[in-house]
């Protein structure tokens, strides 16, 4: 039998109880950091008392819980949704799951193949009583409730937690020059500037963000042989907005990281549902765009493993992109968190190649799949040499590397020809196909043999293709 013990009442949270926790939650400044030993010695005795398998404190935003410690078997990221948080945010109170095998429900153990059997939860708060996180044991052996006593223990410790928490936020208030405390990178954007953070945040409640996929092809075979998933917002007044107008505030008030995390979920259940309509499907990989403060997270391996694996989606159908300037400021993780993700089979892509700090060691360095060659370059190759050149050379040094090349923002048929002549396999652009809804891309994909027209045939030499 399931038994789940709840301290207070479940209540139901509105947009505005979630706000005012997130808002609370970024101006700790606990996110998008690495785990902190801070709380190591919590996470241990929470563990050692109650001789559990593993103990986890983590705190959790629009859509991940993020480890900040544990103890026992490894696990650095959740999915936030049904997680053992999401029950103690609901429950806004203790949480125990006496049988998670009778449980269809229950929060996943956090080990790659094995069930914890008991779960128990309870919740970290900030000075203003939001919950922010949650301490949580798992057992994969049967044991009975927790007793009063162990509840109230287990609660002593996530206080701990707590005080941890709001020990480090005065440290850095009291660290900071009080010239600069204005300049708080968590305080509210200015009334007068679109969007702020609540309107990106109810924008993602709303599920007014919507991907449009434009399709990459053979440049010998015209067949499309993936798609690129670019996001957009579906604003109620202001009609379908572009990426440049939201994203870089997105990435300045850290929404980026929730956005994205949709995204990266949205492509996944794509991809499955494209493959589900034709098993032929199975080839078709999808790229997504992965932004700075994404990519250089630890546990972005562990967070798009569980996204497949919740989707269904092969690994060698999802193909991940990311810049060049991403990967320079801190070498070392990038490359354990290239290698995680190659790891899974996931195919990687170097954008933009050749316009930031190109260098050959990079390439040699980092196990990339792709190089995409920048739309700029494309656009210039019938203006003069040096961006010709330059094309010529990005294609054979991916040729020598063993890697694939794109080439992106193909618009005319002599970039079309110029492209195929130096023996650049694959390529996007609107000569081909403009970015599309997902509907509208599943009519193009069931094309016999995915082959688009031949745009030899539909526009003049030298013309460009109109979006």
């Amino acid at each position: 039998m399931t038994e789940i013990l709840l301290a207070t009442g479940s209540r139901e949270r509105t947009f505005a109880d979630e706000s005012a926790r997130l808002a609370s939650l970024y101006a700790s400044g606990i996110l998008d950091t690495p785990p902190d030993p801070a709380f190591d010695a919590i996470t241990r005795l929470a563990a050692e008392y109650f001789h559990a398998d593993t103990a986890m404190i983590g705190f959790a935003d629009e859509t991940r819980f993020w480890v900040k410690s544990h103890w026992g078997d490894a696990i650095r990221e959740q999915p936030r949704e049904g997680s053992i948080f999401e029950r103690v945010l609901l429950q806004d109170g203790p949480v125990e799951i006496a049988d998670t095998r009778a449980a269809t429900a229950a929060a996943p153990f956090p080990g790659r193949s094995r069930e914890a059997v008991f779960i128990a939860g309870v919740p970290v708060r900030c000075t203003e009583r939001q919950v922010l996180g949650s301490l949580a044991i798992f057992c994969r052996e049967p044991r009975g409730p927790l007793t009063p006593d162990e509840l109230a223990t287990l609660e002593n410790l996530a206080e701990m937690a707590a005080a941890q928490l709001e020990l480090q936020r005065l440290r850095r208030v009291m660290a900071r020059h009080p010239a600069r405390r204005s300049a708080d990178p968590f305080e509210p954007a200015p009334k007068n500037a679109w969007p702020g953070s609540s309107e990106l945040r109810r924008a993602l409640e709303r599920r007014e963000f919507v991907l449009y996929y434009q399709p990459e092809v053979d440049l010998v075979t015209r067949k499309i042989i993936g798609l690129e998933a670019l996001i957009r917002w579906r604003h109620p007044q202001r009609g379908l907005v572009p990426p440049m107008e939201f994203i870089p505030a997105a990435e300045e008030s850290g929404m980026i990281l929730p956005i994205g995390d949709w995204g990266l979920a949205e492509a996944c259940n794509q991809i499955q549902l494209w493959r589900e309509e034709d098993p032929r499907h199975g080839s078709l990989r999808v790229c997504v765009n992965l932004s700075a403060r994404q990519f250089m997270r630890e546990g972005l391996a562990d967070h798009v493993e569980s996204l497949l694996q919740k989707s269904g989606t092969s690994s060698r159908q999802l193909e991940l992109e990311m810049t060049e300037s991403s990967i320079i400021p801190n070498m070392q993780t990038a490359l354990e968190v290239l290698g995680g993700l190659h790891t899974l089979g996931i195919s990687l892509t170097m954008d933009d190649f050749g316009t930031g700090y190109s260098s050959l060691s990079n390439l040699h360095s980092f196990p990339f799949d792709v190089l995409k060659i920048d739309r700029s370059f494309v656009g210039r190759m019938g203006d003069g040499d040096q961006a010709l050149q330059i094309v010529r050379t990005i294609v054979e040094l991916a040729r020598v590397l063993g890697m694939d090349v794109v080439a992106e923002g193909i618009e005319t048929r002599d970039q079309y020809r110029l492209l195929r002549q130096m023996g650049c396999r694959y390529g996007q652009g609107y000569l081909f196909a403009k970015p599309l809804p997902a509907e509208d891309v599943t009519r193009l994909l069931r094309l016999p043999g995915r082959i688009l027209p031949d745009p030899e045939a539909l526009y003049p030499a030298g013309e460009a293709a109109m979006a």
